[in-house]
């Protein structure tokens, strides 16, 4: 039994867990920037503490997507989608870098752990993702690409 349909749906599926385990730290570090312009307007403390849990739970989530990442990358057989990967993999780690120290800089008290360095470096997280994730959809645009972790070709 040949079916049309099942063709496109694996060539299109690759690597859901990886796609899984990428959208935890892209939800938490965006939703620690919309914290932190929460904590900006309202000066309650509590937003102060959810952005500090949200990039602890980003930082955890991302070194595990990044770890999946690189499995899927050292596995992978054709040598021009590793090619193309390379630009994806240094943008997310250069995310975790900064989502790290911008980690280090939440752990101070109150108004000093979000403004101005905490709200910098969470604006500066979120749009080198924007970054990384234009370049992962761009590689999937090139000849011999496949499918990457953020659904699109890579």
């Amino acid at each position: 039994m040949n079916s049309d349909t099942s063709e496109p749906m694996a060539r299109s599926g690759g690597r859901p867990i990886l796609r899984l385990l990428a959208s935890f730290p892209i939800a938490c570090f965006t939703c620690a920037l919309a914290t932190d312009i929460a904590y900006v307007q309202t000066a309650n403390i509590m937003w102060a503490d959810f952005s500090a849990w949200l990039l602890a739970v980003g930082m955890a989530g991302g070194v595990v997507a990044a770890v999946a990442g690189l499995m899927s990358l050292m596995a992978g057989r054709r040598g021009r989608t590793k090619q193309y990967a390379w630009p994806v993999v240094i943008g997310s780690l250069l995310v975790l870098v900064i989502a790290f120290f911008n980690n280090l800089v939440h752990s101070r008290d109150a108004w000093t752990s979000v403004m101005p360095e905490g709200l910098a470096l969470s604006i500066v997280t979120v749009l080198i993702m924007l970054v990384t994730a234009w370049l992962a959809a761009s590689a999937g645009r090139r000849p011999g690409a496949v499918m990457g972790y953020s659904g699109a070709r890579q």
